[in-house]
């Protein structure tokens, strides 16, 4: 008999509203996520401007409200002059972060009218490494600014009339880490972003802005980078960026899926450590969280460190090119839930990345674009993961890992979306040898009726997709029922489940 699990819907039992931003990406100079992803003139699909009308569809399917760029540890190296104006003109450069070559044929005006067409927002880094607070001021003229000025000119000059209105800023990125091009220490950097903030601000007050937090959890100076950059920012700054990537190396499945406990704990910290600075501040301000990088990344490491290392200075390399699995799309389906539970603080979030370079979509140079497995549940989520967050009251079995203990085999969390009276439940079972019997109390919402049930569902974990088949894809699902206001189904071991319900 199967073990069972019970949830809880109920509409008084609200987290908060979801930001819709928590379904963003990103997307970075590096690899073929611009040249061949985005943009390939000549391609049976490039528009007029060159850029991939098949790839644009499947942005567009996704719906990403915005999208971080240029960089990623590009942006430390980054000289945004080069990348506007005339085609003809422009430099081109030495990208010291991957040992590429840059180009600048796609720059800051050709990724604001890319965005325009998938129907997203730019979320812009500023180059803290190399260059500094000069800069920002130059570059934030040039984009939001509507004055008669210098670099306000110089963009009229380059044909763009009306600015480009940036809302979000990303203040460098990852400041933390000695692979960067100018590594600061979290004071340094936090006397420097809140400069850069508080002058930014001075040209236009409508700006958010996002202060570097660890590169990633497993930082030597986390959470105290955190403390002591807040301390000279807090007062500037909107969002602390958290970045992490969760692999498999040692293929086992089991603990791969147990490794969102270790994301609790990190966001956990990471809170704790914004509201501790609050409280000594005596502020009134809370400080929410930008995910901005997250993702499955392991598959491609040994082969990227040897391209760059062997062959530096191609334009547009085959790097970062994971093909990814069923259990990884199923992982990033517990990290979704766990950014849905946390929705109160968590407010922007970036898959990292979103084209070719660790990402849903990928193409192939002169040939079509398709489906990574990982797409699927960022669909969903992106799709039917607006609304209200609501407490997920759970009752459910546990089993242990190799590095976890009292790991919950059923995750969900519910969405309620009042405008169009839909409530979406989120589920994975996460139990690799189990199916096991899920029951939802729904009474909550009465009248409400199943509208569809989605399920992935696989016996091997390391299927993939490619450009010729998606064995991986959400089925239909109709093995359920529904009585009084109960729903109950059989949820299959390692599956990623979507119910939907309305009236």
């Amino acid at each position: 008999m199967a073990q069972k699990t019970k949830m809880i819907v109920d509409k008084d039992f609200k987290i908060a509203e979801i930001d819709k931003r928590v379904y963003g990406s990103f997307i970075e100079h590096l690899g073929r996520a611009v040249y061949t992803g985005i943009y390939q003139p000549g391609h049976g699909t490039a528009d007029e401007e060159g850029f991939r009308k098949d790839v644009i569809e499947l942005v567009k399917e996704l719906d990403v409200p915005i999208i971080r760029y240029p960089g990623g540890n590009f942006v430390s190296n980054f000289f945004w002059e080069d990348s506007v104006g005339p085609k003809e003109n422009r430099k081109k450069r030495l990208d010291l972060a991957w040992r590429t070559m840059e180009s600048n044929e796609v720059g800051l005006g050709e990724f604001a009218h890319w965005c325009d067409k998938v129907n997203s927002e730019m979320m812009m880094a500023v180059n803290l490494g190399t260059r500094g607070t000069a800069d920002a001021l130059n570059l934030l003229e040039y984009c939001n600014l509507d004055t008669n000025s210098f670099y306000a000119d110089m963009r009229r000059k380059h044909g763009v009339e009306k600015p480009y209105g940036i809302k979000v800023w990303c203040l460098g990125n990852e400041m933390d880490g000695p692979w960067q091009m100018g590594h600061k220490t979290a004071t340094e950097y936090g006397r420097l972003a809140a400069e850069t903030a508080k002058a930014m601000k001075t040209m236009d007050d409508s700006l958010e802005f996002v202060v570097c937090g660890s590169s990633n959890v497993d930082m030597p100076t986390f959470p105290q980078w955190e403390a002591s950059t807040l301390e000279e920012a807090y007062e500037y700054v909107d969002y602390i960026s958290l970045h992490q990537y969760y692999g498999n190396a040692k293929d086992d499945t089991a603990d791969f899926f147990a490794k969102t406990q270790d994301l609790e704990k990190f966001l956990h910290s990471v809170i704790a450590t914004c509201d501790f600075v609050k409280a000594k501040k005596r502020s009134k301000k809370t400080i929410h969280l930008s995910f901005d990088e997250w993702n499955v990344w392991y598959h491609s490491h040994q082969k990227d460190n040897e391209e760059m290392q062997r062959r530096p200075w191609q334009t547009a390399p085959h790097l970062l090119e994971d093909i990814y699995t069923f259990e990884d799309a199923v992982l990033n389906g517990l990290i979704l839930i766990t950014f849905l539970k946390h929705a109160d603080r968590v407010k922007v979030a970036c898959l990292a990345q979103l084209v070719n370079v660790i990402a849903p979509i990928m193409t192939e140079t002169d040939g079509p674009a398709w489906r990574q497995t990982i797409f699927y549940p960022f669909l969903h989520a992106s799709k039917y993961g607006r609304g209200v967050a609501l407490t997920p009251v759970i009752s459910t079995g546990e089993h242990d890992t190799t590095k976890h203990e009292g790991v919950t085999d059923i995750e969900a969390v519910a969405v309620y979306n009042e405008e169009k009276q839909e409530v979406t439940i989120f589920a994975v079972n996460r139990n690799t040898t189990e199916d096991i019997e899920f029951e939802s109390d729904m009474r909550g919402f009465p009248g409400y009726q199943v509208k569809e049930y989605l399920a992935m569902e696989s016996d091997d974990m390391k299927v993939v997709n490619s450009a010729a088949a998606s064995p991986v894809a959400p089925v239909l699902k109709k093995d359920y029922k529904m009585d009084g206001g109960i729903f109950t189904t059989i949820m299959k071991k390692c599956s990623w489940n979507v119910i939907r319900f309305g009236l």
